[in-house]
C-alpha cells in the first residue's frame, strides 16, 4: 500500500509515548485508503513492550464494494441534525456482517504473522458491545422529513470489560468490529468511532487514538496543511463546524470519550504514515484533551 512517510521518526524501542500508556484504544478507520499494515506493525511493535491494546476497525469501504458485487447498493441518509449515516436493513445488516468479518479476519491474520496472538470478535460477541436498538431514526429526504423504521442501527451503551481484561490476562489482543448486540439479542450496526470511544471510557484507557486517510481535523479539508494540532476540551464546540462528513462522527467519539471522565487525551491521526500509533503518542495529528 501507499503511504504518506513521516519525518523525524519516534524512537519505538522503549518509547516513553508507549510507556504512559497501560490501556490504548485504537479506532482504524474503513476507508479504501487507510494503510491497516502499518496500524498492524505499530500494534506489533507496541504489544512486544508489554501493552494492552484494544483495536477497534471499520469496513465501511468493503461493505460499499459487497453490496455493488451483490446488487443492492448502498445507501446513505441523512439525519434531522445532518449527520449522514449507512441505511441498514435486514439485508444491508448481513451484507456489513460479512464485509466486517472479511477484515476482522485480515487484521487477525497480519497480527498474527508478526507475532501477535490476536483474537477477533465483533460486539455480538459475548455482548462484548451492547446498547438499545433504535425503534425507528429521523432522516431527511428530499427536503422533507421521513421516519424510517427497517433499521438495524443503534448505540453502544454497556461494554463487556470481564471478556476484554478476561483476553487482556491470557495474553490476547482483541480486534473488534463495529456490530452491536441489542438488550433483545438483535444484531445491530453501530459506528466505530463511538463504539471505541465507549470502549476506552469503560476500561479507563488514558488516550484514544482515532486513525483515519486525513492528517486529522483540517481547518480546510482540502488542505493538508491546514491541521489543527491542539483543541483544548471544553473548546470543541468552537471547532466541530470545520468537521465535514465521517470526521463528524470522529468528533462526536471524541467528544464523549472524553466527556466520561475517564479519558485523558484522544487523537485523531494518520493511518498513512509510518508509525501511524506511536506518531499519534508522541503528538502527530489533532490532539484533544
Amino acid at each position: 500500500m501507499t503511504g504518506i512517510e513521516s519525518d523525524n521518526r519516534p524512537c519505538i524501542e522503549n518509547s516513553e509515548a508507549i510507556k504512559q500508556s497501560p490501556i490504548l484504544v485504537v479506532k482504524v478507520g474503513g476507508a479504501e485508503d487507510v494503510d491497516l499494515e502499518k496500524v498492524c506493525d505499530d500494534v506489533a511493535e507496541i504489544v512486544k513492550q508489554g501493552q494492552r491494546i484494544v483495536l477497534v476497525h471499520g469496513a465501511s469501504n468493503e461493505t460499499n464494494t459487497l453490496s455493488r458485487q451483490i446488487g443492492k447498493p448502498p445507501i446513505f441518509v441523512t439525519s434531522i441534525s445532518g449527520i449522514e449515516s449507512r441505511y441498514t436493513d435486514r439485508e444491508t445488516l448481513e451484507i456489513f456482517e460479512m464485509a466486517a468479518g472479511k477484515i476482522n479476519k485480515g487484521i487477525v491474520e497480519e497480527l498474527q504473522k508478526k507475532g501477535v496472538n490476536a483474537v477477533g470478535l465483533s460486539g455480538l460477541d459475548g455482548r462484548l458491545l451492547e446498547g438499545q436498538r433504535k425503534e425507528a431514526i429521523k432522516v431527511i429526504e428530499g427536503g422533507r422529513r421521513k421516519i424510517l423504521r427497517d433499521d438495524y442501527t443503534g448505540r453502544v451503551e454497556r461494554v463487556n470489560t470481564d471478556l476484554i481484561q478476561l483476553l487482556f490476562d491470557n495474553g490476547y489482543t482483541l480486534v473488534v468490529s463495529p456490530l452491536a448486540v441489542s438488550y433483545q439479542g438483535e444484531a445491530m450496526n453501530v459506528d466505530g468511532d463511538r463504539a471505541a470511544a465507549i470502549i476506552a471510557s469503560s476500561l479507563e484507557a488514558d488516550n484514544l487514538i482515532i486513525l483515519s486517510n486525513v492528517p486529522g481535523l483540517l481547518e480546510d479539508v482540502s488542505n493538508p496543511a491546514s491541521l489543527i494540532t491542539r483543541i483544548p476540551k471544553d473548546k470543541l464546540d468552537d471547532y466541530e463546524h470545520l468537521a465535514k462528513g465521517r470526521m463528524r462522527k470522529k468528533i462526536m467519539g471524541a467528544r464523549e470519550a472524553l466527556e466520561s471522565g475517564k479519558v485523558k487525551r484522544v487523537i485523531l491521526g494518520d493511518s498513512r504514515i509510518d508509525h501511524p500509533i506511536i506518531e499519534a503518542l508522541s503528538g502527530r495529528g489533532t490532539i484533544i484533551q
